[in-house]
């Protein structure tokens, strides 16, 4: 059995023993498949600095300052690989999982099950990824080179409740073991615990840097699994005025009007509330297209868009370069997603807004050439009307504030798929509306941590 970092080593690498620290860095790409690698995941880099990219106020087109903290460089490419080492972690220390006779069942619409046939590979585990038969092909591609067995389900992003169905038929074999991230509370410590925390050391570094004045004004994500949108709970500990806005798309608009419906926003929007969503906690809800979505990523990733952003909108060409790498289709729905928080707050230059960039264009070529043939190849003309239609026009309808109505109602939509469908009880469910519920799973990373330290072997 391997073990990989605490959490107070994924929030701060610096101390993991050097030698290990040493032998991880370079395994990064010498041999990415190497289980030394456990210890990559962080959101920093060897030199300890913050994955970020201010985004320039050209695009953006308010004053605020918009920062994206970006999951590219993690193993497996995105920061989801996160949620699914520390998941599986706690299970093994818990006693919940042995590797040497348990088989994982990682359910997810894409990024989580990548992360989960990496890690499950690293330490020891056979793994099975059951997702949606309509996602990216890169998707099948990277869990199967990580080792892992695909199940399709029918349909696509939003179609969470076939993966459930078929989840149920797995576990009736007992040597089964699923890894819910829309139900584990350790997706909900990794990003309350490590993404919110470095987060809030990155607002510090930012204002020594002339960015903000050292706080973070919002936290802006979309919601999948609801586990990224946990580092809005730290960050509202911390300054208590802090906005917590969730997202997600217009053509599945589940939380804002219990709605329904298909997609194109990969890894967000899935048809039910999760149970680790804190939803009495987010303080608005803001809906975004898809296709902009789409159009938006292809702009910022294609040759002629980065021109057009150059020329016309005067970005410096070293911007170009990071936009087109470190954003896949639900990074610009959160930045899309931040520029509305910017105009509906009234953000000023020192109300720095934090959003995430999950992963990258590499798992989206299919999606960009898909579209090129729905709508044509995106000409200069084209490309101006982007910038100006989808960022500079962003647009303040779909937003709800959350009021205590809301806030009410969106727990409420939990009972739907929780108690009717999943099992859990009513009294489990009341139990969430207590604020206490949340801060006794945040003080397990202290515990979690210790039983790593004393069960981990470095292999």
């Amino acid at each position: 059995m391997t073990l990989g970092p605490t959490f107070a080593e994924m929030r701060h690498p610096e101390r993991i023993d050097p030698a290990v620290r040493r032998q991880a860095l370079a395994a990064r790409t010498a041999d990415p498949l190497d289980p030394v690698n456990l210890y990559n995941i962080t959101w920093r880099d060897e030199q300890n600095e913050v994955y970020y990219f201010v985004v320039p106020p050209e695009l953006t087109n308010v004053d605020a300052p918009i920062v994206v903290i970006y999951g590219r460089d993690f193993p497996s490419g995105s920061h989801k690989v996160g949620a699914a080492y520390s998941v599986l972690a706690e299970l093994i220390v818990m006693g919940q999982v042995d590797p040497a006779v348990h088989t994982l069942v990682w359910p997810s619409t894409g990024n989580y099950g990548i992360g989960g046939a990496w890690v499950g590979g690293r330490m020891g585990c056979r793994s099975i990824v059951v997702l949606p038969a309509g996602m990216s092909q890169e998707r099948f591609d990277r869990i199967e080179h990580y080792g892992g067995q695909v199940i399709k389900t029918v349909g696509s992003e939003s179609n969470v409740k076939e993966i459930y169905d078929k989840t149920w038929e797995l576990r009736a074999d007992p040597t089964i073991r699923i890894l819910n991230q829309f139900e584990v509370m350790g997706n909900y410590r990794f990003h309350y615990e490590v993404t919110g925390n470095t987060v809030a050391d990155l607002a510090a570094t930012l204002a020594e840097r002339g960015v903000g004045d050292g706080r973070v004004a919002a936290f802006v994500s979309a919601m999948g699994s609801a586990g990224t949108i946990a580092a809005g709970d730290r960050l509202k500990q911390l300054w208590p005025e802090h906005k917590i806005v969730g997202l997600e798309p217009i053509q599945c608009p589940t939380l804002f009007n219990n709605g329904y419906g298909a997609h194109e926003i990969q890894g967000i929007g899935d048809k039910h509330v999760t149970w680790i969503h804190n939803v009495r906690n987010m303080d608005a809800l803001m809906c975004i297209d898809d296709l902009a979505c789409l159009k938006g990523l292809q702009l910022l990733t294609d040759e002629t868009g980065g021109q057009v952003l150059v020329d016309r909108f005067d970005l410096p060409e070293k911007a170009i370069v990071s936009l087109s790498t470190i954003f896949g289709i639900s990074g610009i729905c959160n930045l899309l997603g931040a520029i509305k928080t910017a105009k509906y707050y009234g953000f000023g230059q020192n109300d720095l807004i934090v959003t995430v960039c999950t992963d990258a264009i590499d798992r989206y070529r299919s999606t960009m050439r898909w579209l090129t043939e729905q709508q044509g190849v995106m000409d200069e003309a084209e490309a101006t009307a982007r910038v100006r239609g989808i960022f500079h026009g962003a647009t303040l309808d779909w937003i709800q504030e959350g009021t205590v109505h809301n806030r009410n109602r969106w727990h409420n939509l939990k009972y739907y798929t929780w108690v009717e469908q999943q099992g859990k009880t009513v009294q489990e469910l009341d139990a969430q509306k207590d604020p206490a519920w949340w801060l006794g799973h945040q003080a397990l990373v202290v515990e979690i941590d210790r039983r790593i330290k004393a069960n981990r072997v470095i292999g």
